[in-house]
């Protein structure tokens, strides 16, 4: 069991989706009855819907595989092998008691860890440079097993860190921001001439931006510097400025091209790292596949129309995470980008405001004094 997720995850050119559109679906297959057979729940969801797995022969079929809601998996733990065989248990949010609990198994983490390597490569991230890392997220500590703590974290080995700075620290107290630490470490970097990467929460990057503009705060930070964001606006969605504006301010504070700023995406229910180009575009990669879905039939929609964002991958055996139903709206483009890349690229619109549902950033907007 595993053989073409096993080939799916070797594929060197990682957005070559019309190449692999049959691994793809094997893959799919072959992850699908695995979780049929050993997890009850997911058998229930399939018998329901009258869905067998074996069934699964084209992306047609996959379109009616039964998706499950990321709200799901914040009320239900849904593991097909024992706790045991998995040495990564990850959490989407951290509040009010909604958090997915999504387990990890060594071969998926094997497939992760190929998959950045090589998403790494292509987008010329890897660096031998060391580097100050302005980390605009929570601290590591073992009260926090949030999925974007980890990944955060985790990108600190892409370079070797010379310094880590996290804007969101661990006291006696519990999480507190400290964006003024932050910009001291941004001035300090700037006046040794020493490259930086940044990566976390765009919105506290933005508001830290603005405050230094608004002080008269100008650097101009090594030409190797990269500002590096993911995890979404979420509850300062309100604030939410757009790419151009985003990127014109990190260019006139901090002095960095528009070129070496980047934008990641993904979620816990959904380990997948989507990676935008040049042009800011989130290409799909070769491991997943995204269908967008009409927000009243949930049937899938062309490309070029905007409805919820349903994400595929075979990546993972330890929870049943092929098909997630998002709370994002989102548009699939199939136009050609400047880039070059052929694959089509994912537009994220923004959230479709469920109430009951919380996010990995839960809980943040209590921590910064507006």
């Amino acid at each position: 069991m595993g053989r073409y997720t096993r080939k799916l995850f070797s594929r060197r050119k990682i957005y070559d989706l019309e190449r692999t559109n049959e691994i793809f679906v094997k893959a799919m297959r072959e992850n699908a009855i695995f979780h049929f057979e050993h997890n009850a729940d997911y058998k229930r969801i399939l018998d329901e819907a009258s869905f067998n797995p074996r069934d699964i022969q084209s992306m047609e079929d996959l379109f009616q595989l039964p998706f499950i809601p990321t709200l799901y998996y914040k009320h239900h733990e849904m593991f097909s092998m024992s706790l045991k065989r998995m040495p990564i248990k990850a959490t989407s949010s951290g509040t009010s008691g909604m958090r997915s609990k999504i387990g990890m198994d060594i071969k998926s983490l094997w497939y992760g860890f190929k998959m950045v390597v090589r998403t790494f490569k292509y987008h010329k991230l890897w660096s031998l440079r060391p580097v100050t890392y302005i980390i605009f997220g929570y601290e590591p500590h073992k009260s926090n097993q949030a999925g974007i703590a980890k990944t955060a974290n985790g990108f600190t080995f892409v370079a070797p860190s010379r310094k880590k700075v996290f804007a969101i620290k661990y006291t006696k107290d519990g999480y507190v921001v400290d964006l003024e630490r932050v910009k001291q470490a941004l001035i300090e970097a700037d006046k040794k001439h020493r490259p930086v990467r940044t990566i976390g929460f765009p919105a506290y990057t933005y508001f830290l931006l603005k405050e230094m503009k608004s002080e008269g705060i100008r650097l101009k930070l090594h030409k190797k510097s990269k500002i590096t964001i993911g995890g979404g606006w979420k509850q300062f969605y309100a604030e939410k400025v757009d790419k151009e504006s985003f990127y014109a301010l990190v260019k006139e504070v901090l002095g960095v091209k528009d070129t070496n700023c980047v934008e990641f995406f993904g979620a816990v229910e959904h380990p997948i790292l989507y990676t935008d180009c040049r042009h800011h575009h989130f290409h799909i990669p070769v491991y997943s596949r995204v269908v967008i879905r009409d927000i009243d039939t949930l049937e899938p929609l062309p490309h070029g129309q905007m409805g919820l964002i349903n994400l595929m991958t075979p990546m993972v055996k330890a929870t049943p995470l092929l098909s997630v139903m998002t709370d994002d709206l989102g548009i699939l483009h199939n136009e050609g980008c400047k880039c070059g890349e052929k694959s089509p690229w994912l537009e994220i619109i923004g959230r479709v405001g469920i109430k009951d549902i919380t996010t990995c950033a839960a809980g943040a907007e209590k921590l910064l004094d507006l």
